[in-house]
């Protein structure tokens, strides 16, 4: 398999006043496509400060991240836009929904940001729904559905335009462990059935335990795989 991201010594450090503090110290590591990768570490490691750089979220202060044959390291604040949009879905812990849309209309803004006309396809939004057991919700807004199926939807709205990767910080950190299970067996359904990559930052050993290869990160570094 081919790798669809890597990183060489990413570094990341944040001005505090006159201070400059380390989150990174020079990650490498290798992503095939296909995998589903765990990231894990104790609080201040710098696994959100490496998600949110995976994600082009924020610029790296050295080092490289190819993210599907695309430098984002080496590219303008409009193109790591631009890749984003085209290339990565993103799960968050608290789900991060429009409240006013219904499940679809979340999904249909998920395109319109994607494409730029928001012309996807009715069919392709409720297969997807249907996939993560949410054909009964399409038309529900999310203070109508539980926790899990919030979570679900913001699910179902990082795959709807089928991204290179899944970045999920912390996807079930909200949940209780039934809903968490829930969420946890969609992310291997999707990894197992169509092959999607899939990484994810949690603190939960169980958690960790569905994905297929666990990074334990400490002090800015990786320390073991």
């Amino acid at each position: 398999m081919d790798n669809i991201l890597s990183t060489e010594d990413l570094a990341k450090s944040y001005k505090i006043g006159k201070l400059e503090v380390p989150a990174l110290r020079g990650v490498s590591l290798e992503v095939k496509k296909g995998e589903f990768v765990a990231i894990m570490g104790p609080s201040g490691c710098g696994k959100s400060t490496l998600l949110h750089l995976l994600g082009g979220l924020l610029s790296p202060t050295s080092g490289s991240i190819i993210i599907d044959g695309e430098d984002l390291s080496k590219v303008s604040d409009a193109k790591r836009t631009d890749i984003r949009r085209r290339k990565i879905g993103f799960v968050f812990q608290r789900f991060n929904l429009f409240p006013t849309l219904t499940a679809e209309g979340n999904l249909k803004l998920a395109e319109k940001i994607h494409s730029g006309n928001g012309r996807g396809s009715s069919d392709n939004r409720r297969e997807v729904l249907r996939l993560l057991r949410l054909e009964d919700k399409m038309h529900h807004k999310p203070l109508e559905m539980s926790g899990g199926e919030q979570q679900r939807v913001a699910l179902a709205r990082a795959v709807v335009n089928s991204p290179a990767i899944i970045l999920a910080d912390e996807p079930t950190g909200n949940l209780d462990t039934e809903n968490s299970q829930i969420v946890l067996d969609m992310f291997r359904e999707l990894n197992e059935k169509f092959n999607q990559t899939i990484i994810m930052i949690t603190h939960n050993p169980e958690a960790a335990a569905v994905c297929s290869r666990t990074i334990r990160m400490r002090d800015g570094h990786v320390v073991e795989e």
